[in-house]
């Protein structure tokens, strides 16, 4: 399940999406970049320690030759653009097609590329993205476009559990089972199935289908509990 949330970045020009997998948080953030550079300040005078973020795109305004072969000028705020986007582990990512992503139907202005996509270096389910320009609309941007790969993967969400304050009771049932009658191998067998159908009858009478939740998973301990409420409190990402 994706979440888009608030709570470490409550900035207009930036919305971030979190998600769980195997107990890990992960980001994926859209920003914009104004004339003023705006939003990068906010990220830096926030000073958040954000963690696992697989994705950062966005309109960063900013035409320059790094991104742009067309464009043979390097502008000292792509420099302050890439050290942010670094200070989160990500690299620019090269589309597949090298096209514009930003079109215009005035002659006198050149089609450009300011939107930008960044990626977590070294994924190989995430590693380049592509442009479609034939979505386009004038004075529009294209949309960029990247593949992530959600395995198909069965969660249980119900199991089988004794019902509360019957364990004594099960125990029981099988204490019950004459065992001192062993004297010949059909004695013998008759016990083990005695014991198989009592085991089987005893089990669905004392217990029921209940829903998994946090606190029966495994990995669920006091631990995860205090870490949670520490990060309900605080509503930062380290905690």
């Amino acid at each position: 399940m994706f979440l888009i949330t608030k709570d470490i970045f409550n900035y207009r020009d930036i919305y971030y999406f979190s998600f769980f997998n195997n107990g890990t948080i992960f980001f994926m953030i859209n920003i914009y970049l104004d004339s003023n550079q705006s939003t990068l300040k906010y990220i830096k005078d926030t000073e958040a320690n954000l963690q696992n973020v697989l994705i950062m795109i966005g309109d960063f305004n900013i035409k320059d030759s790094v991104w742009n072969s067309l464009f043979s000028f390097h502008l000292s705020h792509s420099d302050s653009s890439l050290e942010t986007v670094d200070s989160f582990n990500l690299c620019l990512s090269s589309p597949i097609q090298q096209v514009s992503t930003q079109y215009s139907d005035n002659n006198n202005n050149a089609n450009s590329v300011i939107d930008l996509f960044f990626l977590w270096p070294g994924s190989i389910e995430l590693n380049n993205h592509s442009i479609s320009p034939e979505l386009y609309f004038p004075l529009d941007y294209a949309p960029l476009i990247i593949d992530i790969i959600i395995e198909e993967k069965f969660i249980q969400n119900k199991r089988w559990s004794i019902v509360k304050n019957s364990k004594d009771k099960l125990i029981q049932g099988l204490k019950n089972i004459n065992t001192l009658n062993t004297h010949d191998k059909n004695s013998l067998e008759q016990i083990v199935q005695e014991y198989i159908d009592l085991s089987e009858s005893a089990w669905f009478k004392h217990s029921c289908l209940v829903h998994i939740m946090r606190w029966s998973k495994d990995w669920w301990n006091k631990s995860y509990q205090e870490k949670l409420m520490a990060y309900r409190i605080s509503k930062r990402v380290e905690n």
